[in-house]
């Protein structure tokens, strides 16, 4: 219990028990029944002293409130740690592998996102405390200063740049293609024309693929269909995100296939921060271009995505 609760405990404690000292019975003294003699003061007296009391102890209870919550905006806006310890809060929306998800009974989150904002983190000094925030949320709650930066597979783009400030790109997104590892004839997108492709159904890949010439475009459930179809000769390629192509085939061990470099369309993920916060932007920066440096960044990649295509 900290200073404050324990004043506001003995402040009402005591207009609770007030000059009848009933330390026995509280609630009878509020009814203004003293239990002290049996001598007490008159009706009106205890009328009024019981009035009294209330008022007080009323008014006590609402500074009680507001200090309360006070105190929990407080912790929100606080940079230390209940070790006392520099605390980088963090907001992600925990719904997204291979970048930030949850498995079934793991407490912690995990992804390359939650990998790389920890060791960013630890580069720069700080712990690191994530919270789970729907997306549509992220940039309210950076503005309204209940997190410090965001990390959740943001795109780096202009109308965002508007709302907050990020980091340089630490992940390359867009559009890739994936062939069977013998083919020679397709070494880029325009190889495709009049080519079968597999996409995802509803996914940017379709709308994509569809605008290359004389492709036949076979709209598939899942990665997982995209890629059997590929193995069993039914498509010359697969069109998918870069992460879920690369995700894919690192986690399922799917082999006989290869992904290309090249990309259809380009996008970068970024770490956002504040407007207008380029102090905690450069310190990012300084730690991520450590991370790079020494190797470590490529662990981390490599964990979820496979060796890092150089």
């Amino acid at each position: 219990m900290n200073e404050p609760e324990e004043f506001l405990l003995g402040l009402v404690v005591r207009l609770m028990i007030g000059e009848c000292r009933c330390p026995t019975d509280v609630a009878m003294c509020l009814r203004g029944v003293c239990t002290t003699s049996g001598v007490g003061a008159s009706p009106e007296s205890r009328d009024d002293m019981f009035k009294m009391k209330k008022l007080l102890l009323v008014g006590v209870l609402c500074l009680a409130a507001a200090i309360g919550l006070s105190g929990c905006g407080g912790n929100q806006e606080a940079a230390t740690s209940s070790s006392g310890g520099k605390v980088l809060k963090v907001g992600a929306s925990v719904d997204f592998a291979p970048f930030e998800f949850q498995d079934e009974g793991q407490s912690e989150y995990q992804g390359f996102d939650m990998d790389l904002i920890r060791a960013i983190g630890k580069e720069m000094g700080y712990e690191v405390e994530i919270s789970n925030i729907g997306f549509d949320g992220l940039i309210p709650a950076l503005q309204a200063k209940n997190v410090d930066v965001l990390i959740s597979g943001v795109t780096i783009n202009d109308e965002r740049k508007q709302n907050v400030d990020f980091s340089d790109p630490y992940y390359e997104s867009g559009l890739t293609m994936v062939v069977r590892e013998d083919e020679q004839n397709i070494k880029t997108f325009s190889d495709l024309k009049g080519k079968k492709i597999a996409v995802q159904i509803g996914t940017t890949s379709a709308k994509e693929a569809k605008k290359i010439e004389g492709a036949e475009v076979k709209e598939l459930n899942t990665p997982a269909d995209c890629f059997m179809e590929l193995k069993n000769g039914g498509v010359d390629a697969v069109v998918n995100d870069r992460p879920v192509n690369d995700y894919y085939i690192h986690k399922s061990g799917q082999t006989g296939v290869k992904t290309l470099p090249e990309r259809l369309t380009s996008e970068d993920y970024g770490i956002a921060v504040a407007k207008g916060n380029k102090e905690l932007a450069e310190k990012i920066n300084a730690a991520l271009k450590k991370l790079k440096e020494n190797g470590e960044y490529d662990k981390i990649f490599a964990k979820w995505f496979g060796e890092q295509k150089k």
